[in-house]
């Protein structure tokens, strides 16, 4: 049995023996049938209200198996890497706050919600699980064009100025933004949005080979004329793009564009 499967049924377990634990539910890849060895385990977890003030949960994740260490991350998750070196996420929130699984639904789709049912003595969860099946969110629309052409010509202009003023790191990091934007609009392309808010997940076999390659040619390590390659290939993707997409999709970033930051990008320092 996978590490994370074991851990899976001790959270079972200890959420059925607590009275205090009112309904448990789990996210992630072992809700999708992508689960592997190298896969998180992620819950929520209602407790109580009037034990949510008390509630340790570091004590409780304790007794689910060893780590080695816990913490809230910036998202405000309490993250533990157990001892075995599996990665967990828990959301511990008063059973009042339950109606948060309603937030769920745009954010993409979820395929089977009964395998996301850990426990619950309320009556609710199933409800709220079931609310989240059929349809996810449209993501082949105009707007989503817009965006993620309109987030692609500020990173990449942002890019271009810090590399030039010296600061390589900067525009690395920058960079990384620019081939956010380009991804979602080569899945836009392929039509292959199911993955849009976590758009590098199962990219190798997600995208066409071509749409990989073209994706592989905007990456870069610091290294300047690295770094030169990859936003120039970069704005010659989104010129490819918007040509393949103009037909489909309203949007105003157009050739003319297109045209200016590739003058800005041949510009002598």
């Amino acid at each position: 049995m996978l590490k994370q499967k074991q851990i899976i049924e001790a959270v079972q377990e200890a959420c059925e023996q607590d009275e205090q634990v009112t309904s448990c539910m789990m996210y992630g890849s072992f809700t999708k049938g992508e689960g592997d060895q190298y896969s998180d385990v992620e819950f929520y977890i209602f407790i109580d209200d009037p034990s949510f003030e008390t509630f340790q949960s570091k004590h409780w994740v304790a007794n689910i198996a060893p780590y080695d260490l816990m913490f809230f991350n910036e998202y405000g998750t309490e993250v533990v890497i157990f001892s075995n070196l599996i990665r967990g996420e828990f959301h511990f929130l008063p059973a009042s706050k339950i109606e948060i699984i309603k937030s769920f639904k745009p954010t993409g789709v979820f395929p089977d919600t009964n395998s996301m049912f850990i426990y619950d003595n309320t009556g609710m969860l199933r409800e709220y699980l079931d609310d989240l099946g059929g349809k996810g969110p449209e993501r082949l629309t105009d707007e989503n064009v817009s965006f993620a052409f309109h987030n692609f010509v500020n990173a990449w202009l942002l890019g271009i100025n810090v590399m030039r003023r010296g600061e390589l790191a900067r525009s690395l990091e920058v960079l990384t933004y620019v081939q956010k934007y380009m991804l979602q609009l080569l899945r836009i392309n392929e039509q292959n949005v199911e993955r849009w808010l976590n758009s590098t997940k199962n990219l190798e076999r997600d995208l066409s080979p071509e749409a990989y390659e073209d994706y592989t040619l905007i990456t870069a390590r610091l290294r300047k004329e690295e770094l030169e390659q990859a936003y120039t290939h970069a704005l010659m993707l989104a010129d490819k793009l918007r040509k393949q997409l103009e037909p489909h999709y309203d949007f105003d970033v157009d050739e003319r564009m297109i045209g200016k930051l590739r003058d800005y990008l041949n510009q002598i320092e």
